[in-house]
């Protein structure tokens, strides 16, 4: 790498960390352990026990993949000690928000001190989480000097390569989409394009510098959450006139560059959450982001809206809201997934048993463990449908696409993707 040139190249002498083995590092590992050493490192002890037995409960990579990782030698580890001999450090830690909607760069900080630890003369430190513009800067690399004694720009480096991953999309995997690059110098740009363009399929962008690649993995989510919002408005107008949304948005995607975005829940780690990074950087710029943040506010309501139809649904059909029970199917964030990260089904369930309704839970996908763990509510195993009085898709899992309730129980179908509902969003 970097002997006092400032020159870099690829190197099998190049070791690579991963800190964080979640949806984002863990396919990152398999996919550099074929070309590099890689150090992955995660500090859920249990997580990293279970990777080294083969097994993955993101079912982001198969029991086949993590042996591929076995066999190039990919490490798996809570020790932060085994950071020692690396040289590259990527770190893909998750950046939530707190209960104000304000960025929570705690996990991030934490990895950055981790990594400023171990930091070595001509290292390079990689971010892939996703953050306001200008934070990898302005935020990290303070601490990682003062970590380390290092200087910046001087004695190590730092590359920015926002993360695109879809969770559950065995289609859009991360070799398959395009990824964005950026460095702290030319050279480094440079660097991090070509270490990336080892793996990625789909080819790089090398973005003029950092804070316009971390500008752009923003903008990304925040497009796709006001298109969303926009059409959950249109939904709200459309029943207010008796209009099927679905019908209407068919019709209108005829025309050739109508977006053909849908309404529902937006959760998760990305589109309900990025937009906050942007509008939290506008707002210390003295600029309130009006159309951002009023997408926001219709998105984060709409579990609220669905639990209010379903009420109406049901006295509509002259059942007693208090004494009909009520089964929601999903309670991940998407659909054939098993992360419940910031879902928004759970709005419909606190809203529904704030009303008195029994509620009963079934996920196909989530584990039992971490969602009575989060909300406090035990997932139903086989629900007999014919045993409630409603049942609500709320996720799209394969598994229940082919409900057909023969008129034995309503359905609201949040996600309009059966062929007959009661109701649909």
């Amino acid at each position: 790498m970097w002997i006092g040139t400032k020159i870099f190249t690829m190197s099998a002498k190049n070791k690579i960390a991963i800190i964080g083995l979640g949806y984002v590092g863990l396919p990152l590992a398999h996919a550099f352990c074929f070309r590099h050493p890689v150090v992955g490192y995660d500090i859920n002890k249990d997580r990293v026990i279970e990777l080294n037995t083969s097994i993955d409960r993101t079912l982001e990579l198969s029991s086949a993949q993590l042996e591929d990782c076995k066999r190039n030698k990919a490490q798996f580890t809570n020790k932060p000690e085994n950071l020692k001999s690396c040289n590259i450090f990527i770190i893909t830690v998750p950046t939530p928000v707190d209960n104000t909607k304000k960025p929570d760069l705690n996990p991030l900080f934490s990895a950055t001190r981790l990594v400023g630890n171990y930091l070595n003369k001509g290292n390079i430190v990689i971010y892939e989480s996703t953050v306001y513009p200008g934070a990898t800067e302005e935020e990290c690399v303070p601490i990682l000097e003062r970590e380390s004694g290092l200087k910046f720009n001087k004695d190590f480096f730092c590359g920015y390569s926002p993360e695109r991953i879809n969770p559950g999309d065995k289609e859009h995997t991360l070799t398959k989409i395009k990824k964005v690059t950026s460095g702290s110098t030319p050279d480094v740009a440079k660097f991090v394009d070509d270490l990336y363009s080892e793996i990625i399929e789909a080819g790089t962008f090398l973005a003029s510098s950092i804070k316009v690649a971390e500008a752009a993995k923003v903008i990304e989510n925040a497009q796709r959450d006001i298109n969303i919002a926009f059409v959950n408005e249109l939904s709200i107008i459309f029943n207010k006139l008796k209009i099927d949304t679905k019908s209407v948005l068919d019709a209108a995607s005829t025309k050739w560059n109508f977006l053909p975005f849908q309404p529902g829940l937006v959760g998760g780690h990305c589109i309900g959450v990025d937009p906050y990074y942007l509008t939290y950087k506008a707002q210390q710029l003295g600029y309130s982001a009006e159309v951002i943040l009023g997408g926001r506010r219709i998105n984060d309501g709409m579990g609220i809206y669905i639990a209010n139809r379903v009420i109406k649904l049901l006295r509509k059909n002259k059942k007693s809201f208090s004494e009909s029970k009520i089964l929601i199917l999903g309670i991940t964030f998407k659909e054939n997934c098993p992360d419940i990260r910031n879902t928004k089904v759970i709005d419909i369930y606190t809203e529904l048993a704030d009303l008195g309704c029994k509620v009963d839970v079934a996920d196909y996908f989530a584990d039992e463990l971490e969602v009575r763990k989060e909300f406090g509510i035990d997932l139903i195993k086989n629900p007999e449908f014919s045993n409630y009085a409603l049942v609500i898709l709320a996720v799209a899992h394969s598994e229940y696409l082919s409900i057909n309730s023969e008129g034995k129980f309503l359905v609201f179908d949040v996600k309009s993707v059966l062929s007959e509902s009661d109701e649909r969003l």
